[in-house]
């Protein structure tokens, strides 16, 4: 799929995430907005999945380790096929299956349960190990926040790639440089990422994660760097493409007024895509 039409699609998870949040009264819109380019190329363009047998030994395993941005994955999903569309309306509703953070017994396509931040970089090395030590040839991709970063876990998760040398593993960070109700350099600042990834045995590269040539070009199988893992780092703005949210800490989990609402849907049908 080419760029445009990656774009395209972008823009239209990014006017169902604005909804859904509308309607539902809760969610972690900026997030989710910072994320949608690198989610909508994962699924639409880089990742072999199959929507009618999600658990298909051969597919490409994806984690939101940030999984408080879970409806932007739950949307994806719907428009992969995995789930039927009409669901997204039933978000954080009782007793609906798209709960504030998601949940693999649930949601199909969903691989591991996510929400306590640090935990899923973990578990995408095991993912990768397992498939190493099987000889399978599927990819394991994994999200975090660059706040998420922050956690001790990572790092432990981080010095075992290298040791396993797991070139089928990639690491791609949220850069927006926000986290719950700071900027990230002024809580624990661990920018630049690069050079501190670089020192533990990582392939690094730096692209602008709303860039969709720049993001397939990344992900690509040709840049693998044998005997490594690879980290992307993507520089995103939080609140992407709805302009009184970008970049602006208080839209990490603020809901839209009306007002808000009819403003940012405004914009995201006027963007040029």
């Amino acid at each position: 799929m080419l760029p445009f039409e990656l774009r395209k699609i972008a823009n239209t998870i990014r006017k169902r995430d604005l909804l859904a949040v509308y309607e539902a009264g809760a969610g972690h819109i900026g997030g989710e907005m910072s994320v949608i380019d690198l989610l909508t190329t994962l699924y639409f363009h880089t990742m072999s999945v199959f929507p009618d047998e999600p658990n298909h030994p051969n597919r490409d395993r994806f984690i939101l380790s940030k999984g408080h941005t879970a409806l932007a994955l739950y949307i994806i999903l719907s428009e992969k096929g995995f789930i039927p569309k009409e669901e997204i309306s039933t978000f954080l509703q009782p007793f609906s299956k798209l709960n504030g953070h998601p949940n693999r017994v649930k949601v199909a396509g969903v691989e591991t349960n996510t929400g306590p931040l640090g935990h899923g970089l973990p578990i995408a090395v095991g993912m990768a190990l397992a498939a190493k030590l099987n000889g399978d040839s599927w990819r394991t991709f994994v999200i975090t926040g660059d706040g998420e970063m922050q956690e001790g876990s990572n790092w432990e998760a981080i010095m075992a790639a290298a040791q396993f040398k797991l070139d089928n593993l990639t690491l791609i960070i949220d850069h927006n440089r926000l986290q719950q109700g700071d900027r990230v350099a002024d809580t624990n600042n661990l920018a630049p990422f690069a050079p501190k990834l670089e020192a533990f045995g990582w392939d690094v590269e730096e692209i602008d994660g709303h860039d969709m040539q720049q993001i397939c070009t990344a992900l690509s199988p040709e840049k693998i760097s044998p005997n490594k893992p690879k980290c992307i780092v993507a520089h995103t703005n939080k609140g992407q493409g709805i302009s009184f949210m970008s970049d602006n800490v208080s839209w990490h989990h603020r809901v839209p007024n009306k007002e808000q609402y009819l403003k940012g849907m405004a914009e995201l049908e006027r963007a040029v895509l």
